[in-house]
C-alpha cells in the first residue's frame, strides 16, 4: 500500500537544507583565505551554482528511479551494476573522508578552551569517534523541544556573528573595505583548488534527494526545492563569509584553524569567542553524527545488494542500526584524523564526490525520457553537469589524481569478488520500502538550519492565530 499523503514542497525545502548545511561553515573559510584572499566570496556564489546544477540532476534521476541509493541506484539502472558500484563505492569513499575532517575540527575548536597536547589531541578525536559511533549504533535522536533548543545553539553564533557584523560594516564600512582591497592579492593561480574547497560545504544535496512518489506534484515541487533550498543555503553562506573576511584580514585568517573564534573575538572579545566555540562544538558534532549514518547507510544498500560484505548489512538486534559498518566507519576516521589534514581531505572527498557525480549525469542522459515535458532543462543540466565534474576533477592536486585512481581500481576486486552473491532480499524489501525511505529522510528535517525553517514557520502560524 502507498504512502496515504507526500511531501510538500517546503517539506523537501527543509530535507535539502538540512542535508547540506552542518559545520563546513567553521573550516572551509580559512583553508581558501590563503588561496585567494577575499576573492572567496565570489567562489561562494560560483559553487552554490556548481551545487544547484548537479543538484537538479539528481533530482531528475530520483524522478526516473524512485529508488534509495543515490548515484547507485540511479547508475546502476542507466547503466550496469558495475558501473553502479564505482558511483556508489566513490561516493562512500568520499562520505567517509569527511568524517575525520570534522574530528580534526572538532579538536581543533576545543584547543581555544583547553590547550592539548599531541597525545591529548590523539586522544580527544578518539573519544569524538567512539562516541559518535555509540550514538550512532545506539540510535539515539533529539527531538521536539531538545532538538529545537540544540538548533538554537548551533545557529546562534553565526546569526550573531552575521548581525553584529552588519552593524560594524553600517558603522565602520572603512574597515570592511580595507580588508576586502585588493579583492584578488594572490592573483588567479589557485582559484581553481579553492573552489574544490569551497564546493565541498556545498555537498551534501545527494542525501537529500527524495523518490518522488513521496512528493506531491514532483515535476514542479523537486526542482523548486532543489534551487529554493540552496539558494537559502547560499544567501547563508555569503552573509557568514561577508562578515568573516570584512572583519579579518586574509593574513590572519589563512594562520587561523579557527576563522570564526577570530572574527567572534573582534566583535565581542573572550565571550565572542567562547560563544563562537560552543557553536562550533556543537555544529561539528551534530555534522559528523549525521555524517556517519549518512555513510553507513549507503553502505548498508550496497552489502543488502550483494556488492559489499555481507556483514555490512547485519543490524544490531535491539536497536536496529548497521552497526558493523558503523564500527568499520569509525576506526577508519580515527586513523585517517590522525594521518591527514583538513586541505588534503577535502580535497580528496571531492575528487571521489565528483567521480561519483559525473556517472550520475551520465545516467541521466540515458534515463530522461522527452514524455516528461515538465522536467525543464533535463537535456542540458546534465551537460552543464558534466563540465563540472571534470573541471572539478582537473582542479584537484596530482596526488589526489594518482590516490583516487587507485581506490577505484581497489573498488574493482571488491566488485568482482563480491558481485556473484545474491542480495539479501527480506532486507532489501524492508530498506527499500516507501514507508521507511520516508521516515529516513524525514530525520535530515530536524538537522540545523532546516529545524530553524520549521521553528519559524511554526511560529508565523501560531501568530496567525
Amino acid at each position: 500500500m502507498g504512502l496515504q499523503r507526500g511531501l510538500s514542497q517546503f517539506d523537501l525545502t527543509s530535507i535539502i537544507v538540512g542535508a547540506i548545511v552542518g559545520a563546513d561553515i567553521y573550516i572551509a573559510s580559512a583553508l581558501t583565505a590563503g588561496l585567494v584572499g577575499p576573492f572567496s566570496i565570489v567562489l561562494w556564489v560560483v559553487a552554490g551554482l556548481f551545487a544547484v546544477t548537479i543538484a537538479m540532476v539528481f533530482a531528475y534521476c530520483s524522478y526516473y528511479v524512485p529508488r534509495v541509493g543515490g548515484p547507485f541506484a540511479y547508475v546502476s539502472e542507466a547503466f550496469d551494476d558495475f558501473y553502479g558500484f564505482l558511483a556508489g563505492w566513490s561516493m562512500w569513499v568520499a562520505e567517509l573522508l569527511a568524517l575525520p575532517v570534522f574530528a580534526i575540527a572538532f579538536t581543533n575548536y576545543l584547543q581555544t578552551l583547553v590547550p592539548l597536547t599531541p597525545a591529548a589531541g590523539v586522544t580527544v578525536r578518539a573519544a569524538f569517534v567512539v562516541s559518535l559511533t555509540l550514538v550512532n549504533i545506539v540510535g539515539v535522536r533529539a527531538a521536539g523541544r531538545l532538538n529545537d533548543v540544540l538548533t538554537l545553539i548551533k545557529l546562534f553564533p553565526l546569526l550573531l556573528l552575521i548581525i553584529a557584523g552588519f552593524g560594524v560594516f553600517i558603522l565602520r564600512p572603512e574597515m570592511f573595505i580595507g580588508n576586502y582591497t585588493p579583492l584578488l592579492p594572490l592573483g588567479l593561480e589557485n582559484i581553481s583548488h579553492a573552489l574544490v574547497l569551497i564546493f565541498w560545504a556545498y555537498a551534501g544535496f545527494e542525501m537529500g534527494t527524495l523518490p518522488a512518489g513521496e512528493v506531491q506534484d514532483p515535476q514542479k515541487a523537486i526542482p523548486r526545492a532543489i534551487t529554493s533550498g540552496i539558494l537559502i543555503v547560499a544567501l547563508f553562506y555569503l552573509s557568514t563569509n561577508f562578515v568573516l573576511f570584512g572583519l579579518v584580514n586574509w593574513t590572519i585568517l589563512e594562520q587561523s584553524t579557527v576563522p570564526l573564534v577570530t572574527a567572534g573575538t573582534i566583535l565581542f572579545g573572550s565571550i565572542g569567542a567562547l560563544i563562537m566555540t560552543v557553536g562550533a562544538l556543537f555544529s561539528v558534532a551534530g555534522s559528523d553524527e549525521s555524517g556517519m549514518l549518512g555513510s553507513a547507510r549507503l553502505a548498508y544498500a550496497m552489502a543488502i545488494d550483494g556488492l559489499f560484505p555481507r556483514a555490512f548489512a547485519k543490524v544490531h538486534p535491539r536497536y536496529g542500526t548497521p552497526y558493523v559498518v558503523l564500527i568499520v566507519q569509525g576506526v577508519l576516521a580515527f586513523v585517517l584524523s590522525n594521518i591527514g589534514n583538513l586541505s588534503g581531505l577535502i580535497s580528496f572527498a571531492v575528487l571521489n564526490l565528483a567521480l561519483s557525480f559525473l556517472l550520475t549525469c551520465f545516467s541521466l542522459i540515458v534515463l530522461r525520457s522527452d514524455r516528461a515535458t515538465n522536467l525543464r532543462g533535463q537535456h542540458i543540466l546534465p551537460l552543464a553537469g558534466i563540465a563540472i565534474c571534470l573541471f572539478l576533477l582537473f582542479s584537484t592536486t596530482t596526488f589526489d589524481k594518482v590516490a583516487g585512481a587507485l581506490v577505484v581500481l581497489a573498488g574493482i576486486p571488491v566488485y568482482l569478488y563480491y558481485s556473484p552473491k545474491t542480495d539479501i532480499r527480506h532486507l532489501k524489501s524492508l530498506f527499500l520500502s516507501e514507508e521507511a525511505m520516508l521516515l529516513r529522510r524525514l530525520e535530515v528535517k530536524e538537522m540545523y538550519l532546516a529545524n530553524a525553517l520549521n521553528l519559524i514557520r511554526r511560529a508565523l502560524r501560531w501568530a496567525q492565530g
